[in-house]
């Protein structure tokens, strides 16, 4: 009979340990599943042995854990079904399939060769064709949810480097998926009396792309009209979910595929925001129980006590396969596409990653009996042992100058050659509230030509990352999102026939990175407002003309004011002005006594509706040197290097603009 109590106390204890040895793990660098799972092992025999394991998780306690751990099972691989994207492999087709091939066919290959020796010692009777395809399988393997948070993490993922391994990845998980889909249903095959059930596999894959995903898309339109995630639209995906998983366990192909297809067909045009609300509400329930309660019972099953000294060498010709046959076949497959070497052994390193993924292989073997218990012990060890050492092992392959380099080139590339005037505009939070900026960096760039506008924006990573499922939904999402409204101010500068283009990434500290990004763009101007993160660090060492934002700028650049300029030391903010006064068609008051009076007489001979005054007019757009001397009122601060060259007047002033 099942006891309540011990059971309750036994979700104490496995919360408990899980978050605490996640929580120590990430905080030596490595995945949170890998302290999950250890404290699994921990609680299991391997270290409570039989007396006070059997008290607290024995055998009329275990059922109700499984089940628990089975249904987070199910949230997890829906998610990794809903964040399957094949934009990844966009433009990286033939690149992607080559490692992919190689990384997976290699260790398959040897894992296939592993289990045959092993098939004697190790299968069940009757199942050595399952065990053999399955070792084989797992051998394959590439975690995509831990490679993903390694890339975020190394701030990889938006270098060519890492969408690269993400988008091999992805396929290689598509290979994973299929291949194990096919040995379990053998294995199921071989179990059932109703071996017919298994060929409805295919039609009903069928059934869910061509019917059931057209009927999903509909929750888009229905979440839209409510402007959230109703509890209604939750549970349908729900219901569908869970119905799609009993029809696949039905079939005897086991209920992760029927989570995982179920996922697959969710809607994803302009589906965004659904599904970033249903990850959301998922994780409060799969990530902080459901999910580490499937860890923590898979490592319950892991039992070190005992292994053998032949067990050792079984685990070392593992390990050997494993890591031997995963380094190799993705290097080679790398290099076939004239990958780098540097980048190659980068990517063969990354792509050795098991995690999440192996531990869910792993799981489905046990539970389908081509696992026996000591070999699913070894396999656990190596996947713990594969996923440890990726991290590390990637800092020594590929250390973190190279990596500096790689997001530089990535923005250089982005941005271009630098052969016409360009003004970075630096756009901090969200792009929608520093729409207008956009208005101001089309009327400086407008007064010179050839000339573009590139609007710069580093986004610090979201707080509370999502840590269900691949790790980059939050991220792809925050991301989307802001390229949405970068690209409607790219737009109302194009509308001024000025070049624009967007480069944006996010960032883990936005005001150390900053000068980087505005030392890539080499631009002549740098736009950016007065509270953006990092404004400081670029007034320390200006680049070009440094131009801050003040509030009420945006008003007075929309007014029909004059363009005042408070005429100091050196050129910079008198020029800034004269671009505004003539790429917006204002006159032009230049405030000073002596030298102002001598500018304003020089800039009229040229043409130039200008005039000089002692005080601005009220309405005016006030620009000033960012020197100490501007009034609280003025709208743009102009701070130039210390030794610029003195503005050529006349060059300054194009001819259609001459009057005389």
């Amino acid at each position: 009979m099942l006891r309540v109590d011990v059971l309750l106390l036994d979700l104490v204890i496995v919360l408990g340990a899980a978050r605490l040895l996640g929580f120590l793990a990430r905080k030596v660098g490595q995945p949170p599943v890998i302290g999950e799972i250890v404290a699994g092992i921990l609680l299991g025999p391997t270290l409570l042995g039989p007396w006070l394991g059997g008290e607290l998780f024995g055998p009329d306690i275990r059922p109700a854990l499984s089940a628990l751990a089975d249904v987070g099972l199910v949230l997890f691989m829906f998610v990794v079904g809903l964040e399957l994207d094949q934009k990844l492999v966009r433009g990286k087709g033939k690149a992607a399939a080559s490692i992919a091939l190689g990384s997976s066919g290699v260790p398959f290959v040897l894992g296939v060769v592993l289990a045959l020796f092993l098939v004697g010692d190790h299968a069940e009777e009757g199942k050595s064709l399952p065990f053999v395809l399955f070792l084989g399988a797992a051998m394959a393997a590439t975690a995509f949810p831990v490679l993903a948070r390694i890339l975020t993490d190394r701030k990889l993922h938006r270098t060519t480097l890492g969408g690269l391994a993400l988008a091999s990845a992805a396929v290689i998980d598509v290979l994973a998926w299929t291949v194990l889909a096919v040995v379990v249903a053998i294995a199921g095959a071989g179990e059932s009396t109703s071996q017919w059930q298994v060929l409805l596999a295919v039609p009903y894959a069928a059934v869910m792309f061509l019917v059931v995903r057209p009927l999903l898309a509909r929750l888009v339109p229905a979440f839209e009209r409510a402007g959230r995630l109703t509890p209604g639209l939750l549970s349908v995906v729900l219901i569908g979910l869970f119905a799609s998983a009993w029809v696949t366990e039905w079939m005897h192909v086991h209920f992760i595929f029927g989570a995982f297809l179920f996922g697959a067909v969710m809607p994803r045009e302009g589906a965004d925001h659904l599904n970033h609300q249903i990850l959301e509400r998922l994780e409060q329930l799969a990530v902080l129980l459901l999910l580490p309660m499937f860890f923590v019972v898979s490592g319950m099953n892991v039992n070190l006590r005992t292994l053998t000294v032949s067990s050792l060498w079984v685990l070392l010709a593992i390990l050997a396969v494993a890591i031997g046959g995963k380094l190799a076949g993705s290097y080679l497959g790398a290099r076939l596409q004239r990958v780098p070497g540097r980048q190659a052994s980068a990517l063969a390193v990354l792509l050795n990653t098991r995690g999440l993924t192996e531990i869910v292989i792993l799981t489905v073997g046990l539970q389908k009996g081509v696992l026996s218990p000591e070999l699913f012990s070894l396999m656990v060890l190596m996947a713990l042992l594969t996923t440890a050492l990726t991290a590390p092992l990637l800092k020594w392959v590929y250390p973190d100058r190279r990596i500096a380099r790689d997001i530089a080139d990535a923005e250089r590339v982005a941005l271009g050659t630098p052969d016409s005037y360009r003004v970075l505009t630096v756009v901090p939070g969200e792009p929608a509230a520093s729409a207008p900026l956009a208005g101001l960096a089309a009327a400086l760039a407008a007064a010179r030509a050839p000339s573009e506008v590139v609007l710069g924006h580093l986004r610090p990573y979201p707080q509370g990352r999502l840590e269900v499922g691949i790790g980059l939904w939050s991220e792809l999402t925050e991301m989307t999102e802001a390229l949405g409204g970068l690209e409607v101010m790219a737009a109302k500068v194009r509308e001024r026939g000025v070049e624009a283009r967007v480069v944006t990434r996010f960032s883990a500290d936005v005001p150390a990175e900053l000068p980087g990004m505005v030392e890539s763009a080499s631009p002549a101007l740098v736009l950016v407002p007065e509270d953006a993160p990092g404004r400081e660090s670029l007034l320390g060492d200006a680049t070009g003309r440094v131009i801050t934002v003040r509030p009420g700028a945006y008003e007075a650049l929309d007014g029909a004011g004059p363009v005042a300029v408070l005429n100091g030391p050196g050129d910079a903010a008198a020029h800034v002005a004269l671009q505004l006064a003539l790429a917006t068609g204002r006159p032009l008051v230049v405030l000073s006594r002596g030298r102002g009076l001598s500018l304003a007489q020089r800039l009229s001979k040229l043409g130039v509706d200008v005039t000089s005054a002692v005080e601005a007019p009220a309405d005016a757009l006030l620009v000033a040197p960012d020197d100490g001397t501007a009034p609280a009122g003025a709208h743009l601060l102009v701070r130039a290097e210390q030794d610029a060259d003195p503005v050529d007047w006349e060059s300054a002033v194009p001819a259609r603009e001459r009057t005389s």
